[in-house]
Order: C-alpha cells, then structure tokens, then sequence
C-alpha cells in the first residue's frame, strides 16, 4: 500500500470524529467541515515524515485545535449573536438542548471552548489537553474551572435538570453522548 493509500484510509476513519469536533469549536457545520479539510491537508503534508502511527490520531486533534484558534485569531467573528431564536419548529428536547449548549459554547473564549470541547466531549484527561494545546496541566484546570463557572449561569435550569455540568454530557438511548 503507497502513502498516498494509507493517508486516505486514515483521513476516511478519522474525518466524521474531527467534523464532530471542530463543530463543537466553531458551532457552524460548514466551518467545521473547512477546519476539517485544512486539517486533513495539514497532515497529508508532513504524513511521510510521521513515524509514529499510533499517535496519529491525537497528532490531528491537536493539528484541528491548532487550526481553529490560528483561524479565530486571524480573523474574529463577523456575525453577531443574538436572544432571539430562528423561526424553526422543534419537536423534541434535543435540537433544543443542544442549540442551548452551542450557544452557551459560543459565548466562550476560543481557548476555554478548546479545552471544554477536549475535556468533556473528546473525553481526554487533564494531561492529555495539556499536550495537544501544548500548555500546562494546571493552565487547562484553570480555564476548565472558569469556562464551567461561566457556562452554569448560561444554561440555568437545563443544566441542572440534565446533570450537564457534572462534567460528563447526558446520555443517550445506546449510551452514546447526545450532544
């Protein structure tokens, strides 16, 4: 199998997790999909020069983080947040809670939104945050701890009706995180 070969099989298991991520970064589908795109060719760059393949996957998380707070600095949000929600018939409490979530995430600083996202959705530790932001354990408590305080006022009784602040997201039917 050439390079080119694997980097394609590797890029076809990974992109629907790295979607799913950088949408819980950047809260916009098509973003994340060119966050997930700017990733992907990011890594098809230097895929030779990887020599250690079992550490590919965090390589391009920590490669997806860097791309999103690079791309936040380089150019701040043009849209403009508002209490009023679209005209969108909702019939179920999901789509509910998770435009809550999105827009409580939204309200975060792109780095405390990094490590919320890492922490609490990727499921990684404290080190493990750490090493992919390329900051200290205590840096990424720090900001975990001051991003959660911010978030509880934001989703108010959702939060404790759900358990959503406890540090683990709700569950759904297969035990898979509903967010």
């Amino acid at each position: 199998m050439t390079t080119t070969e694997e980097f394609a099989e590797f890029a076809a298991s990974v992109s629907p997790r790295l979607r799913r991520t950088a949408f819980l970064l950047c809260g916009d589908w098509h973003t994340a999909e060119d966050l997930t795109q700017a990733t992907l060719a990011k890594l098809f760059v230097v895929w030779r020069r990887i020599r250690r393949l079992e550490a590919v996957e965090a390589y391009a998380t920590r490669t997806l983080v860097n791309t999103y707070l690079a791309d936040r600095r380089r150019k701040r949000v043009k849209e403009q947040p508002t209490s009023e929600v679209p005209d969108i018939a909702v019939e179920s409490a999901g789509p509910e809670l998770r435009m809550v979530v999105m827009s409580a995430l939204a309200a975060l600083p792109a780095g405390a939104r990094a490590v919320v996202v890492m922490r609490y959705w990727a499921d990684m530790s404290v080190d493990q945050v750490a090493a992919a932001l390329g900051c200290s354990s205590g840096n990424v408590k720090s900001q975990s701890a001051r991003a959660l305080a911010r978030l509880r006022p934001l989703l108010g009784e959702i939060a404790a009706e759900t358990g959503l602040l406890t540090g683990q997201p709700p569950e759904g039917p297969n035990g898979a995180r509903s967010i």
